[in-house]
């Protein structure tokens, strides 16, 4: 299918103030960016950058004032989500250098905390897939999914005791569970067509049978219309934005995803 994403921001600026944003999509192998708008206003010189996990990020110091960033982009995406069922666990001497880093505890996923309770939850499954589907089932079915954005950062383990969260909080659970057993997980926010109520939304991967699958513990079931925006351990990786210095006002966002008709 073919999206239509926008992400439009605005600031009540006090004094310069540096920034790292992460708005723009890349093309990958589920996703194709067919064109691209990314402005600033005012105006100001970006620099981009790409992060150590593969992310577009662009540096600037926003002025005083009203600052706005408008993005859209054109996507086209898949209109369903890859699963595989029996995908086989891969064994950590061969994994990928790449995928390493998502085998290990991070501020929001404390994996390490888990073992036990992730044992619990896939007994008697396949190891790989089916110990991540499990997990998934065990998060829609005991996580109250609450779809309203919260400031509030909160760990995998705040989480489990307090039973309920947003999409990144869901996430930040299922990825300290699998990294648990051992299987690399990682956190993904971007966008999600048909979304209720539409927002930024994040989920998350796991790696098994030689690739990444997407697991989403908000939805009923698996459908297209995902679009990647960053990837990265947990949150602290994949903010739209951060503002370093005193706290800036967000005056507005604006999302959409809308579906694209093809000739």
């Amino acid at each position: 299918m073919q999206l239509l994403t926008s992400c439009n921001l605005t600031f009540d600026i006090q004094v310069p103030t540096p920034f790292v944003l992460m708005l723009r999509p890349r093309s990958g192998a589920q996703q194709w960016v067919a064109r691209e708008e990314y402005k600033l206003e005012p105006g100001v010189p970006a620099f981009e950058f790409t992060d150590s996990y593969g992310n577009l990020c662009q540096r600037l110091i926003a002025p005083p004032g009203i600052f706005g960033v408008y993005t859209a982009a054109e996507v086209v995406t898949q209109d369903w989500v890859d699963q595989a069922p029996g995908a086989p666990f891969v064994e950590v001497e061969y994994l990928p250098d790449g995928v390493l880093s998502y085998l290990l505890p991070s501020r929001y996923c404390e994996s390490d905390r888990f073992g036990q309770m992730a044992t619990e939850i896939t007994a008697g499954q396949w190891l790989g897939y089916d110990q991540v589907q499990a997990i998934e089932s065990w998060l829609k079915a005991n996580i109250r999914f609450e779809p309203y954005d919260s400031d509030i950062q909160l760990s995998a383990t705040e989480i489990n005791e307090r039973g309920w969260g947003v999409c990144r909080d869901l996430s930040h659970l299922g990825i300290a569970l699998c990294r648990s057993l051992s299987i690399p997980a990682r956190m993904v926010v971007g966008y999600l067509y048909g979304l209720e109520p539409m927002e930024l939304h994040a989920w998350f991967e796991a790696y098994v049978g030689g690739q990444w699958y997407t697991f989403d513990a908000t939805q009923a079931e698996l459908k297209g219309g995902y679009v990647a925006i960053g990837y990265g351990r947990d949150a602290a990786d994949v903010a739209v934005f951060n503002q370093f210095g005193p706290p800036v006002t967000v005056r507005s966002q604006f999302v959409s995803v809308q579906r694209m008709e093809t000739s």
